[in-house]
């Protein structure tokens, strides 16, 4: 049988050559149809990205697009024109997990080009119907010199998606490298190039910054804010829920923390991870919540789906259970040592139930278009793990589409919620802390996290016992909405029954209008009196002011992500306009007096 370069097709069926002009036909994003309005042609950046590449024929190239923007269409289309030119021969995809072997390869079969998702390294050698393999990180690792060879035995085009995988391990990079080194051409794929560490990543090309910081330098780059902006990918809205916390130490003592406010590293973490405890009453709380938005958003896109992210198998089946107390649907649930797990997410992805939990296998690189509600259930909280698990729900199918995640409000959560459309390169170097918008509350807040940890009980075993959730507030592009509230309260509904179907700008428009009837609400409730029938109830002063400087406190933090402003500039305007001492000092009618200052403020009257 001759090899593939030869024309030969084997016992394979359908267009035997790579085709440029059948790349060209390749939907811009795959799988499943390109979003509103770009179908039949590549998207702009796409083109712009094909023609510098074709045009500067670079031995490596690194191509940053956020995730469902495209990747494996620019990259096919990059294929089938070097194996048209005859500039190369051969093409190894080397990807995340096993599923995306399958998803590579049923998107190359689309353009003509044949790749073998089950190759095994004992095989030595592909079969020669195929015009290359898909592999993995770790199958390239456990074997880097067969993967030379077969590298140095033709011209070879290597796709190395997610290539910041190749920093995963010191042994993995070497291996990429010794690996892929001979390689005739390489194009590196990354949805987010940053990593949390400094491994650097193998054929990434690295430039210092005005601050001496080496950082990643990519030939490429369509991040989600202008993806955003062309309409290519959903805009997501971040609902997170706080709540109380109850939990006792190994030493058994019982700590009781409300999750959301200010508190140090170790105790937020044990409060994050109580609330994540599925015997507890956070988790059915917030899996309602969004089942609910799951329920609404299915109104206008009636195949819409969820994912619940959690951090390990056997809460994941946990989870499941609950979701099916919930709706009386068994979700799919996705583990990586199953080894079905790929057809069970192939299913999800082609059929119409509702829900999907998984651990991490569909965090990142999945396509599963329809995914449009997320429950962020996992302690894991880098930035790169953030962005790829967010990216799930992005992927646009329809004009006006938007994805919902749930998440608790943590405060690392919250930032990396608000900072999605930043986009961000590769640090070799760490970064000196700069001493920008110092705030003395901020600094106090620091010193807390840094200097008064608390006990090493706190890292022991430790019994969840109790935890309640409470809707905390709206994230949606850089803004923040609503003000803390009961679930099931209307106030809640009100957030959880926004339309699926909306332009971005109409959902801002919706969540303003939202938030200023709840505000309006709450302070006609307020001059109307307290308690039952009128009566207002006498509480303690220190009872008064904590709840007042809580009040505050949670309207200041809602208006400082609204304008982008520091809390302690908010706090100082307030007093500039309020008078009065500080926060700590202030009297119960000074506290008042500025919590009916930004009520105005959110509805416009200054």
């Amino acid at each position: 049988m001759q090899s593939p370069s030869d024309g030969a097709i084997g016992s394979l069926s359908g267009p035997r050559h790579a085709s440029a002009a059948a790349a060209s036909h390749l939907p811009p994003a795959f799988p499943q149809r390109a979003p509103w309005g770009t179908a039949g042609k590549l998207r702009a950046w796409q083109a712009e990205a094909l023609a510098d590449y074709l045009r500067s024929t670079p031995r490596d190239y690194l191509a940053v697009a956020t995730p469902g923007a495209g990747k494996t269409t620019f990259a096919l289309r990059v294929a089938t024109e070097l194996l048209e030119r005859g500039t190369v021969q051969r093409v190894t995809v080397v990807c995340p997990t096993e599923h995306l072997k399958k998803q590579w390869a049923d998107a190359a079969h689309r353009v003509g080009i044949r790749l073998d998702p089950t190759f095994k390294n004992n095989q030595g050698s592909h079969g020669r119907s195929y015009d290359g393999v898909a592999v993995t990180y770790a199958q390239v690792a456990t074997r880097p010199l067969l993967h030379r060879a077969r590298t140095e035995a033709a011209r070879t085009l290597v796709i190395l998606d997610e290539i910041h995988h190749g920093g995963d391990a010191l042994s993995w990079g070497d291996a990429v490298r010794d690996a892929f080194d001979p390689a005739a051409r390489r194009l590196a794929l990354t949805g987010t190039p940053f990593r949390s560490d400094t491994s650097p990543i193998p054929f990434v090309e690295y430039e210092e910054d005005e601050k001496g910081i080496r950082r990643s330098r990519a030939d490429h780059t369509y991040g989600y804010g202008e993806a955003l902006r062309d309409g290519v990918v959903r805009p997501v809205i971040f609902l997170s829920y706080s709540g109380q916390m109850r939990w006792r130490t190994k030493a058994g003592d019982e700590i009781a923390a409300n999750l959301g406010e200010p508190l140090t590293k170790d105790v937020t973490a044990q409060a994050w991870r109580t609330a994540l405890d599925p015997k507890g009453q956070w988790i059915p709380s917030v899996l309602h919540a969004a089942d609910k938005r799951l329920t609404e958003v299915r109104r206008g896109v009636p195949d819409a789906g969820g994912l619940v992210i959690a951090t390990d198998q056997t809460v994941a089946r946990a989870y499941a259970k609950i979701l099916h107390g919930i709706t009386g649907e068994k979700p799919v649930v996705v583990l990586s040592d199953d080894p079905s797990a790929s057809d069970a997410i192939e299913s999800y992805a082609g059929g119409d139930q509702r829900w999907m939990v998984a651990v991490r296998m569909v965090s990142e690189g999945v396509d599963v278009p329809r995914l449009a509600v997320g429950v962020y259930a996992t302690s894991t909280s880098t930035p790169l793990f953030f962005a790829q698990a967010v990216g799930r729900f992005v992927r646009a199918r329809k004009r006006g589409e938007t994805a919902s995640v749930f998440l608790p409000s943590v405060p690392v959560l919250l930032s990396l919620a608000a900072e999605l459309e930043v986009a961000r390169d590769h640090a070799l170097d760490r970064p000196a802390k700069a001493d920008d918008d110092w705030s003395p509350e901020e600094d106090l807040l620091e010193k807390a996290n840094r200097e008064e940890k608390a006990s090493d009980e706190l890292n022991g075993a430790f019994e969840a016992l109790e935890a309640q959730a409470t809707f905390d507030r709206v994230l949606f592009d850089k803004q923040e909405f609503g003000t803390q509230a009961e679930v099931g309260s209307d106030e809640e509904q009100d957030f959880l029954g926004i339309p699926g179907l909306l332009e971005p700008e109409q959902v801002t428009t919706l969540l303003r209008q939202r938030q200023a009837d709840q505000v309006a609400a709450r302070s006609r409730k307020a001059k109307a009196g307290g308690g039952e029938g009128g009566r207002v109830v006498e509480v303690s002063m220190h009872r008064e002011l904590t709840a007042l400087r809580k009040e505050l406190h949670s309207l200041v933090g809602a208006w400082a992500r609204r304008t982008s402003q520091p809390h302690g500039t908010v706090h100082a305007a307030l007093r500039s306009e309020c008078g009065g001492p500080e926060v700590p000092k202030a009297s119960a009618d000074e506290l008042r007096a500025r919590i009916d200052t930004l009520r105005r403020w959110f509805v416009g009257k200054k």
